[in-house]
């Protein structure tokens, strides 16, 4: 686990600004922190529209609604298993918003046992993410989520 980029992300919280400021500054930084990534962002969940629709990122142009069980970010918020793939062409349902992305990883961000959003990081090679990466992110999604639940009202 990347206990640096952490410590990192719990250092630029700062709880006197509204919470899209801390969210946007958390996406920028692993952004520019993690190697070989082309697209890192949220997608906000609603889970009676059982749709993902686009929030913050850093990236090109995005995909701005995801059904539910569609892609891997649908799939994510379906599940609320965070999904790491190696090979997004291997994966079934697969929607590609940019052409260059070869792996993918997305993670639940889940508050008070509430689907709030997803997190969703895209690298440009093949079988990037690792279950370090993995892990990273997993410890950096309650920190999202609580940003989230602020910015909501939860």
């Amino acid at each position: 686990m990347n206990s640096l980029l952490i410590e990192q992300i719990k250092m630029i919280i700062d709880d006197s600004l509204p919470p899209i400021s801390n969210i946007s500054n958390i996406l920028a930084l692993l952004f520019y922190e993690l190697d070989d990534v082309n697209w890192v962002g949220l997608y906000a969940c609603d889970d009676q529209k059982k749709e993902c629709t686009l929030g913050p990122f850093q990236g090109r142009v995005a995909c701005t609604r995801i059904a539910y069980r569609s892609g891997v970010v649908g799939t994510c918020a379906d599940t609320r298993q965070t999904m790491l793939i190696n090979n997004v062409h291997e994966f079934a349902g697969h929607i590609a918003c940019d052409a260059a992305s070869q792996s993918e990883l997305v993670v639940p961000l889940i508050h008070a046992d509430r689907l709030l959003a997803v997190l969703d990081i895209d690298s440009p090679t093949l079988n990037h993410f690792n279950t370090d990466i993995k892990e990273t992110m997993e410890a950096i999604a309650p920190l999202l989520a609580r940003l989230l639940a602020k910015q909501y009202d939860l």
